[in-house]
């Protein structure tokens, strides 16, 4: 599949990642589940939700080092800034073979471009926050926040159904 391709693969995929709300408990859950998924990979990654400024759930996992909150940090500024996931970006700067820092003046230190960060959009409210991982290569931390919010969604969806 080529650049493009996989851009718009993405993009549909976030557009329909879109909570009914989202509070503590809700980022407590995804933040647990993330955990094990990486678990399970054999991976060791730092969690970061955000809802707006506040931390909603941070945790790093045993393995893990100070950069990978450091990464996180720099992934969410792309998020918070571009409105998409940090691997959306980072691709559409792979095809316009331009940075962040090239294209807006945005300093390496602070803007990282790579996988790993996702909005958190809510029906009604559109983008809160973030979910944010460091610690796998860029594509799995990125496939690996949107598998944990699928999953939740799909789950989600089903209890709504039932208790209707």
């Amino acid at each position: 599949m080529n650049l493009e391709q996989e851009l718009k693969n993405i993009l549909d995929e976030e557009n329909g990642l879109v909570f009914p709300r989202f509070d503590a408990l809700i980022a407590r859950e995804l933040g647990i589940a993330l955990e094990k998924a990486a678990l399970g990979m054999g991976g060791a990654i730092t969690i970061d939700i955000r809802r707006g400024d506040d931390i909603a759930y941070f945790f790093a996992m045993p393995g893990t080092a100070p950069e990978n909150a450091d990464w996180a940090r720099r992934k969410r500024n792309v998020v918070e800034r571009e409105r998409r996931s940090s691997y959306a970006v980072g691709l559409d700067c792979q095809i316009k073979g331009a940075s962040l820092e090239e294209q807006a003046g945005l300093p390496l230190r602070d803007f990282a471009s790579v996988g790993g960060s996702v909005p958190i959009r809510v029906a009604n409210a559109g983008h809160i926050g973030t979910i944010t991982v460091s610690g796998l290569p860029q594509r799995d931390d990125h496939l690996l926040v949107v598998g944990v919010i699928k999953e939740w969604l799909s789950q989600h969806a089903v209890k709504e159904t039932v208790s209707r």
